[in-house]
């Protein structure tokens, strides 16, 4: 029983090791190969064949995974907790700290729409992958994302600390936009990865709080 839970713990590293790679170096060039990504993630093209057969099933799985890492994050940073202002930073901070995963799914929206059609897999290895991944509902990560932070902002809204005139998807859309773009800029250089929690709370507070 020890070596089966010890082959499945194994077996588990090495395929998040190759998803967060993926996400990683897909990235930083779309047009990387399975070479590249299997060499990012230190495993050796046969391995990564194993357990995703294609591309295809590949960037499914990893956009399943980031999902998946970004919701953990943004439950790991209990939002619904302490005031709306103090949750909005630790969200932020939460999401920056995401970085490529976040930079995978936003920096082009085929893969979303890809995704999407995709329709949580086919019952190949990549969707029983991210089956596997999300326990069962890899499609429900993005909802659930999405209404964390759409329930922040209401709540900010209502105990005043965020401008009630504003529209909740619009204020949601920013702070996204914010992070994106953030990310992308510690990315390039331009902005020390350090810095880039504090430019998107600052940028993000003068334009939504309450005057």
């Amino acid at each position: 029983m020890s070596d089966i839970a010890g082959e499945s713990g194994t077996r588990n590293r090495t395929r998040r090791a190759i998803l967060g790679a993926a996400a990683e170096v897909l990235a930083r060039d779309r047009t990387a190969t399975l070479a590249d990504i299997a060499k990012a993630a230190q495993v050796g093209r046969s391995t990564l064949h194993r357990y995703f057969p294609d591309r295809d099933d590949l960037i499914h799985a990893a956009v399943a995974d980031s999902y998946l890492v970004i919701q953990q994050s943004i439950q790991d940073a209990a939002v619904d907790q302490g005031t709306a202002l103090e949750a909005m930073r630790r969200l932020i901070a939460a999401i920056v700290d995401t970085g490529g995963r976040m930079l995978f799914l936003y920096g082009d929206s085929r893969v979303l729409e890809d995704f999407a059609a995709h329709d949580g897999g086919d019952g190949g290895d990549g969707g029983a992958g991210a089956a596997e991944a999300a326990e069962g509902e890899p499609d429900t990560a993005p909802d659930s994302v999405s209404s964390m932070v759409v329930d922040l902002i209401r709540r900010g809204q209502s105990e005043g600390a965020f401008d009630p005139t504003l529209d909740v998807d619009w204020v949601q859309d920013v702070i996204w936009a914010l992070v994106y773009t953030g990310c992308e800029a510690a990315s390039r250089g331009t902005l020390p990865r350090h810095g880039v929690t504090t430019a998107v709370v600052r940028m993000l507070e003068n334009g939504i709080r309450e005057q």
